[in-house]
């Protein structure tokens, strides 16, 4: 009997070894450029599928499993393989790098006035005709094109560099193109390949360009949205919208479905893209941070910046847990997330006269309707998830007629009024956990609903347990500009130091992404909820999503006044004219106090600055491979990211005391070290005849000295450079790593108000 089992365990191992060795997963190969075998194929296609075929073990058609041949942003192709069919490919020749397909997730009527641009004066929109011949190409969940934030009146004809396509597929025809929306692609394969189910509940998905989630229409509104009159959301935040570069042309790259985004589609599109000829590439999407090397995004955006394309991205939205921030390629513009002074007061009146400060965007401006006091309640006890209000949690006898407080966290913010509703409830109080604090994005709900802060939730809970008919009313107060202390830095927003290459500071730049009102699809109602069956052409949504595009239409306006910058001149001119203090004058704040630079990198983008920076830091391509080399990567994992053939050694020794030419200094202090020089070169783009004063301020603990401390710059330009000593004067503590900040900036002369090339300074002590 013993050995029957022994042989039943033995088969039922053995068939689920076959099994797992059998089962079919997408890889992204990356091949040699220049690989020795690429000459005996008539094309770069034919070359690819002979990679799958002498893996296959049968007579299986090598095109079945090819899903991406890719050739701009990488020199390789996406396929599915079983883990054997893995192994044998490893071992062919040219085969560089082969990487599991990964999932990513994403991640106005006023922003544009609170960064200061206005469509009536001189300015950043004057100088750049508003985008004029810029074209930026936003990769995400597709785009509604009936909004109206892409109607292309007024707009100049396509650019005749313009090589791409609007494809046709599910309600979606050649024709929803136009001088606005110049080109929309879809890519589904890896997406397809990995989603086994379709869950039944979901709003329809549109195999095709064409919109289903609402994302990727509010980014590219968002980064390009033309100006669209007496646009609202439902009564709130009336206004005109505009997106940051409203004379800008769009191109739509699908890549984000129901489940995600997948890195196979993600490199297809941006390989597609650099052969189109965007500009600007803009992605509001991504994870946690990964090595250059094993990161398809930092690839491919290597090729794009050499080919002159500006990438910018999303921080990511895991803040505000230290090295959350991803997408940190220093040739990547990463983008966190700050607030607005725009508000929508939703007041919770107690019964006992106490006021909780909260927010919302419901119910437009039908105000009196909803201010009926009502009895609370908490439901809490049982394990159903009943304080977060998850489905089926709520007890329709305790919550009918009633004012439901629930908890954030596990399931979706509106989705829990929905929740509310199903049960009978007849309002909410959505109430911030230790984890959100005071962090107050706003939703449209369904219900007369507010959110209120960690403080305020503490504050109502005691209400609620120290009384025996807990009662509240909610009185909502539409829109209000202009009274509350912004930008601050946005609770969600991804932080620094980067995990991979902390001598790089990230995020660079934050920028407006807390509740920002941009462009809807018509066949999703303002929550986002298929309950919802409201419909509006403009709604809120909260993210570094939001604040990504943001970022990719100033620099559209930047690349439309200065043609022949490079990606990373015009990153230098956004992060060297940000702001540190707010509106107030006063440091922009991280919740309570002021931010650390691994929150807001070089500060808050300011547009009208940055289109006339007076000095720029320029990078080569050739800088960044250097750069790698003092990260410690391997030659072989340098050419995995660039595609060039490096000796590190040889490189190193020709560039002896080398720094990247950042627009931010990071420095890290290991035990021993005391100090370090920098090297740093600007080049002038302002005026000729400028002389340029140094001003330091030092971080705790260190000594910066500069050399020299004038730069007299005769001609437009023209380059000089100058030198940082970063010296330590901190005692050392075991096992402790500390942290200290300060900032040099580059004074005009005779126009110090305006030209301040700033750039921030972090010291490391680990």
């Amino acid at each position: 009997m013993e050995a029957k089992s022994q042989l039943l365990f033995s088969t039922l191992f053995l068939s689920f070894v076959s099994l797992h060795a059998n089962t079919l997963q997408t890889y992204v190969v990356q091949l040699h450029p220049h690989g020795v075998t690429s000459s005996l194929f008539t094309s770069k296609l034919h070359w690819h599928l002979s990679f799958i075929e002498r893996t296959l073990s049968s007579e299986e058609d090598p095109s079945s499993r090819l899903l991406y041949s890719y050739h701009s942003a990488m020199e390789g192709f996406a396929a599915q393989l079983t883990q054997s069919e893995l192994e044998s490919l490893q071992k062919l020749p040219d085969v560089i790098a082969i990487r599991p397909d990964r999932r990513l997730q994403v991640q106005t009527t006023y922003s544009y006035k609170f960064l200061g641009l206005n469509p009536t004066s001189g300015g950043a929109w004057y100088e750049s005709q508003f985008g004029h011949g810029s074209i930026i190409g936003v990769l995400d969940t597709g785009i509604w094109p009936e909004s109206p934030s892409f109607d292309d009146h007024g707009m100049p004809p396509v650019p005749k560099k313009w090589r791409g396509v609007c494809q046709e597929g599910q309600s979606f025809n050649s024709s929803n193109c136009n001088r606005k929306l110049i080109g929309a692609r879809f890519f589904t394969k890896g997406h397809r390949v990995a989603s086994t189910t379709v869950s039944p509940n979901i709003i329809q998905e549109y195999v095709s360009p064409r919109d289903s989630t609402g994302h990727g229409t509010h980014t590219s509104s968002t980064a390009a949205g033309t100006s669209v009159s007496m646009a609202s959301v439902l009564g709130n935040a009336g206004g005109v919208a505009r997106g940051m570069a409203p004379g800008a042309h769009i191109a739509v790259y699908k890549v984000c479905w129901f489940n995600g985004c997948y890195s196979s589609d993600i490199l297809a599109a941006m390989d597609v893209a650099i052969r189109d000829g965007v500009d600007v590439l803009s992605l509001s999407l991504g994870g946690f941070p990964l090595p250059l090397f094993d990161d398809s995004i930092a690839i491919g955006s290597f090729r794009a910046m050499e080919h002159g394309i500006s990438v910018v991205c999303a921080a990511g939205n895991n803040g505000p847990l230290q090295s959350s921030v991803a997408n940190i390629a220093p040739w990547i513009a990463t983008v966190g997330a700050s607030t607005l002074d725009r508000r929508f007061p939703a007041i919770v009146r107690m019964a006992d006269g106490g006021l909780l400060y909260g927010e919302s965007m419901y119910p437009g401006n039908q105000f009196s309707k909803t201010e009926k006091e009502l009895d609370l309640i908490y439901v809490t006890g049982g394990d159903g998830g009943s304080e977060f209000c998850l489905k089926g949690s709520l007890p329709i006898a305790e919550v009918r007629g009633k004012m439901v407080v629930c908890d954030r966290g596990v399931n979706g913010r509106a989705e829990k009024g929905q929740v509310v509703k199903e049960a009978g409830g007849a309002a909410m109080i959505l109430a911030n956990t230790e984890i959100n604090l005071e962090e107050n994005s706003v939703d449209v709900h369904i219900l007369p609903a507010t959110l209120v802060g960690f403080a305020e939730s503490v504050r109502l809970k005691v209400y609620i347990n120290s009384t025996r008919r807990a009662r509240a009313r909610i009185i909502f107060g539409g829109t209000v500009i202009g009274r509350s202390r912004a930008p601050a830095v946005a609770q969600f927003s991804a932080r620094g130091p980067s995990l991979y290459t902390p001598t790089i500071l990230k995020p660079d730049v934050i920028a407006p992404g807390v509740n920002i009102i941009a462009a809807w699809p018509q066949n999703l109602g303002p929550s986002s909820l298929p309950e919802d069956n409201r419909r509006v052409n403009f709604t809120v949504m909260s993210g570094t999503s939001m604040a990504c595009p943001h970022v990719s239409g100033i620099t559209a306006l930047i690349r439309s006044a200065h043609p022949k910058w490079t990606p990373a001149a015009i990153k230098s001119a956004i992060m060297t004219t940000a702001d540190g203090n707010d509106r107030f004058g006063k440091p922009i704040m991280d919740g309570n106090k002021p931010p650390a630079v691994f929150a807001i990198g070089a500060g808050h983008v300011n547009p009208e600055k940055a289109i006339n920076p007076g000095l720029i830091y320029d990078i080569t391509p050739d800088e960044y491979v250097t750069h790698l080399c003092t990260l410690g990567y391997t030659e072989s994992e340098i050419f995995t990211i660039t595609h060039r053939n490096v000796s590190c050694h040889e490189n190193l020794r020709m560039n002896r005391g080398f720094s990247l030419n950042y627009p931010s200094i990071s420095v890290i202090f290991k035990r021993g070290k005391k100090s370090t020089m920098i090297r740093r070169r600007l080049t002038n783009v302002g005026s000729p005849n400028s002389i340029y004063s140094v001003r330091v301020t030092a971080p705790e603990d260190v000594e910066v000295r500069i050399k020299p401390q004038r730069l007299i710059f005769k001609y437009v330009n023209q380059s000089l450079i100058y030198r940082i000593w970063i010296i330590s004067r901190k005692r050392m503590t075991k096992d402790r790593m500390s942290f200290a900040q300060g900032q040099l900036a580059w004074v005009h002369s005779s126009n110090s108000s305006f030209y301040r090339v700033r750039s921030p300074i972090s010291v490391t002590w680990k």
